[in-house]
């Protein structure tokens, strides 16, 4: 089989602002696995906050391209298992190449991934739509441009959350998800809870930083809402570690190398008694197609990144109402349009 690397810069229709981050533009990576007729794709967006470049993905992919190139693709699982230890300190690569490998595995069986896994879409959970940090006159206005029955809402400002909560909530009657990106204290995530839980909000995402585990545990203990886990839960290890301080897990597949890792993620969260969520970044119609593989296995879903971008290079997924649509074509049903 053939690698190629496709990097695209994609426009964000609004900027999009977090606790820590603000952008416009959202580099990302393409991955590509092509087998005669058929092609595999994967994704995996750069970030700063990781340290992770396009550059740096690219010249760890291009460093073992031989060995991806030679390689007789039987089965994902293996091959993932082969690439790991030449990629373990690039898991965005990695997880770019482990879809680009299901996806092209599923497309020879002239199969959907999901079918494979013997998935059944009519068991998945709808997605929200996340509402970046802005003014509340902004974040009102993102909320009326794409009416939707779940919103992701990015939290960050500690005097003015509950405010604006309150102010958002005068607008829909739409179920709210906080995300505060690790920007509150233990008494403030205790304290919000109670306030939040009245103004109809169904969890709070990661609100203290990732590595503050005592304060972690006071607050799942105390919290009246649950606590989901997002950057205290990036790799494998992780997801026993958050059994006690969480009620669930939020797996990002760029976090933790791929669609394979994120199996045996959700598998050992249902083991432990944890919720399962899975979340995306900004990324484009080749990663949520890739994600939504998972759907049915999930009780919380966050796949709005590419309804976040104006400037979409593939097809996939759609959306409708919350609602996630799979696409006609085989594997996960991402196909390239640039």
């Amino acid at each position: 089989m053939q690698l190629f690397l496709h990097p695209v810069d994609l426009r964000l229709t609004h900027t999009f602002t977090i606790a820590h981050d603000s952008r416009d533009v959202q580099p990302t990576l393409i991955v590509e696995l092509r087998d005669g007729e058929y092609r595999g794709f994967g994704e995996a967006t750069a970030t700063r906050y990781y340290g992770i470049t396009i550059e740096g993905m690219m010249d760890s992919l291009e460093a073992i391209r031989l060995r991806i190139e030679g390689y007789d693709l039987t089965d994902p699982e293996l091959f993932w298992a082969d690439m790991q230890p030449h990629l373990a300190n690039n898991p965005f690569a990695l997880c770019a190449l482990d879809q680009a490998a299901w996806d092209l595995w599923a497309k020879r069986q002239e199969q959907p991934l999901y079918k494979l896994w013997n998935l059944d879409p009519a068991d998945s959970p709808f997605t929200d739509y996340t509402i970046g940090l802005d003014t509340p006159e902004r974040m009102v206005e993102k909320m009326q441009e794409r009416p939707w029955p779940l919103y992701k809402i990015k939290l960050g400002r500690p005097d003015e959350d509950i405010h604006l909560v309150q102010t958002l909530r005068q607008y829909t009657d739409a179920v709210f998800r906080v995300d505060a990106n690790c920007g509150w204290t233990a008494t403030e995530t205790i304290t919000k809870s109670k306030v939040l839980a009245q103004l109809g909000v169904e969890f709070i995402e990661q609100p203290l930083p990732a590595d503050d585990w005592e304060s972690t545990k006071h607050v799942y203990e105390q919290s009246a809402l649950p606590i989901i886990a997002d950057e205290s839960c990036i790799v494998e290890a992780d997801v026993d570690r958050c059994a006690g301080y969480f009620h669930g897990v939020n797996i990002k597949l760029t976090k933790c190398g791929g669609l394979t890792p994120a199996r045996r993620m959700i598998a050992r969260a249902r083991e432990l008694g944890l919720q399962v969520m899975v979340g995306c970044m900004t990324e484009s119609s080749v990663g949520i197609s890739a994600i939504a593989q998972l759907l049915p296995l999930l009780d919380y879903a966050d796949l709005d990144g590419a309804m976040l971008i104006a400037n979409d290079p593939a097809t996939g997924v759609t959306f409708d109402y919350g609602k996630v649509i799979y696409a006609t074509e085989n594997g996960t049903g991402a196909e390239l349009s640039i």
